[in-house]
């Protein structure tokens, strides 16, 4: 399988990228050797081995949701650079 000229051209017309033509033929080697490399992959005996989805075991990392108090309001506005005693204060984006 090899990536052509009309293959580049159409994808950078899907994702709306104006290619100059030392790009495009960048683009065009440049996926023809990943093609390539890929399909050295393909050469590998994988007899025997049973399909993953991942090359190493995974495991869930997150810890259990548990609910608990949340920290205190003193505590939160600490760090504000501003603040009311209740809520943060930030600069106004949409105006006055």
């Amino acid at each position: 399988m090899s990536i052509s000229r009309a293959d580049v051209e159409k994808v950078a017309l899907l994702a709306r990228l104006t290619l100059t033509e030392d790009e495009a033929q960048q683009m065009t080697r440049q996926l023809n050797d990943i093609v390539t490399y890929v399909d050295h992959l393909s050469e590998v005996d994988t007899e025997g081995v049973e399909p993953m989805a991942h090359a190493v075991e995974v495991h869930n990392v997150l810890r259990p949701d548990v609910v608990r108090d949340s920290l205190p309001r003193d505590q939160a506005l600490a760090n504000a650079p501003k603040h009311s005693g209740v809520g943060y204060l930030v600069p106004a984006v949409l105006g006055d």
